[in-house]
């Protein structure tokens, strides 16, 4: 699998917590009762070769929301996505640094860049919001750091770091796994629980793609090709979870079969 796995382009839009408008984007909105997900992304350069693999940047973003604006995500917090994407778009992995969960968990954003910051894929902003029964709703921002957690097994793991401090300090780290399936890629996303299940995704945004040497070679983390003018990305299942028990809520909602073309334009 090597050269033919794909980290967040598609699972960004499942993972973290915080949104910024990203220009020139594309985007899709699905629905599961109460609940309202929005995320899409861009690549750039936008013009690529029709059969060649380059390097890319890729702009991921999310939301979570509620059809009525006035509730809080919970008791339905986001807790795992399965994102396929096409054949189109591939990572490389090898020669690049990696980190550890381990080295992550216990760490604010600037200890876990100190130990793993050779091994950075990307960066960004989330926010949570963490309601406690009976109190308001406290928003938290975190800065996104996305690091490479290398390749075992015929997977592609990938750490996504965040840290909040509210109702304590504590990083959370989601651990993405890619793989192949078929002629494409499979992804599954698992966010942690947060404060307790009192606290859930509400947005995120960042910038994935670095440009390395690998043999003597200019490769990139990322790289695609644009044979037909874009890449299809599909999420067959999204959870979203009561861990709080709080009532009212069922205790797991799940949105299926969200689907998203990013566009691109071929060249050559």
């Amino acid at each position: 699998m090597r050269r033919h796995l794909m980290p967040a382009l598609v699972m960004a839009a499942v993972l973290s917590l915080g949104v910024t408008a990203i220009a020139s984007a594309t985007q899709t909105t699905a629905r599961v009762g109460n609940l309202v997900l929005t995320f899409g992304g861009n690549i750039s350069p936008k013009q690529l070769p029709r059969n060649e693999y380059v390097p890319i940047a890729s702009n991921v973003f999310g939301k979570i929301a509620t059809s009525d604006s006035a509730t809080h995500p919970p008791p339905s917090a986001f807790r795992e996505t399965v994102i396929d994407v096409d054949k189109d778009i591939r990572v490389n992995v090898k020669g690049y640094p990696t980190c550890s969960e381990g080295k992550l968990t216990a760490r604010n954003t600037a200890a876990a860049l100190k130990v793993c910051g050779n091994s950075v894929l990307g960066e960004g902003l989330a926010h949570a919001g963490i309601a406690f029964p009976e109190q308001p709703e406290i928003k938290v921002t975190s800065p996104i750091t996305i690091f490479n957690g290398g390749e075992k097994g015929g997977k592609v793991t990938l750490l996504i770091h965040t840290f909040i401090t509210v109702p304590a300090p504590a990083a959370i780290v989601t651990t993405v796994t890619i793989s192949r399936k078929g002629s494409g890629l499979h992804t599954v996303a698992k966010i942690p629980v947060i404060a307790g299940g009192s606290g859930s995704v509400l947005d995120f945004s960042f910038k994935l793609g670095k440009t390395y040497s690998y043999k003597g070679k200019k490769i990139g983390y990322l790289e695609a090709r644009c044979p037909d003018g874009a890449f299809q990305v599909s999420a067959p299942k999204t959870v979203f979870k009561n861990e709080a028990k709080e009532s009212g809520g069922a205790s797991q909602t799940v949105l299926k079969n969200v689907k998203l073309a990013i566009p691109c334009t071929p060249k050559g």
